[in-house]
């Protein structure tokens, strides 16, 4: 499976903002924006404006760094969004928060997409019962998510529920005590808090 091996504080530095790749340390002052908030790399001070094309290819690259996904893949989940009734760019946004590392982020039980994705590889994770060891398993409306009763990580996960530094969002239900959640619905685009405009990725693909 491909996926990124680099520094991750590279990549919030070069988007200027948080994207909360590396879990409690992002609360604290050794966060790379808090210590260096300038591109990274030798030309990083001196870059020129960037041209609208630049701007659109930031929004998508963006997008890629905050669910970690790679080209290829968030290509095909463009194509699923163009496929789909309603708007192509809020489509997207909904595939990407149903991949399963998202939704194990968002209901706390990991510090960030990043742990979600090994704890789901290393097999912690259960959907309705059964073990699934795919992060981009994309969950279903009623589908249930928990934390597999004999998984080592009980503690670690009891320890990221507590911190509560990320709320749950509306379209998902967490029991705290089962570690478990339940999809109650589609997400909509409110419910999505990212700083991404989707809109721009539309445009970009459409050239």
């Amino acid at each position: 499976m491909a996926r990124y091996r680099a520094a991750v504080c590279r990549q919030c530095r070069r988007e200027g903002i948080k994207l909360f790749l590396k879990g409690a340390r992002c609360f604290t002052e050794k966060c790379a924006i808090e210590r260096r908030n300038y591109p990274p790399g030798q030309h990083g001070l001196g870059r020129t404006k960037p041209t609208p094309y630049g701007i659109q290819l930031r929004e998508k690259q963006k997008a890629k760094r905050i669910y970690g996904v790679l080209e290829a893949q968030f290509r095909r989940y463009f194509s699923w969004a163009e496929a789909e009734k309603g708007i192509t760019g809020e489509n997207l946004l909904k595939f990407l928060e149903r991949r399963l590392d998202n939704v194990v982020f968002r209901l706390g039980m990991a510090a960030s997409r990043r742990e979600a994705r090994q704890m789901i590889g290393h097999g912690h994770i259960q959907v309705n019962g059964r073990k699934v060891s795919i992060p981009s398993f994309i969950v279903k409306v009623g589908e249930v998510v928990q934390l597999r009763p004999t998984s080592k990580m009980q503690e670690r996960v009891a320890d990221n529920l507590a911190s509560g530094r990320s709320p749950v969002p509306p379209w998902l239900d967490l029991d705290v005590n089962e570690k478990k959640g339940t999809v109650r619905g589609l997400p909509l685009r409110e419910d999505i808090q990212i700083p991404v405009q989707e809109q721009l990725i539309v445009e970009l693909f459409s050239k």
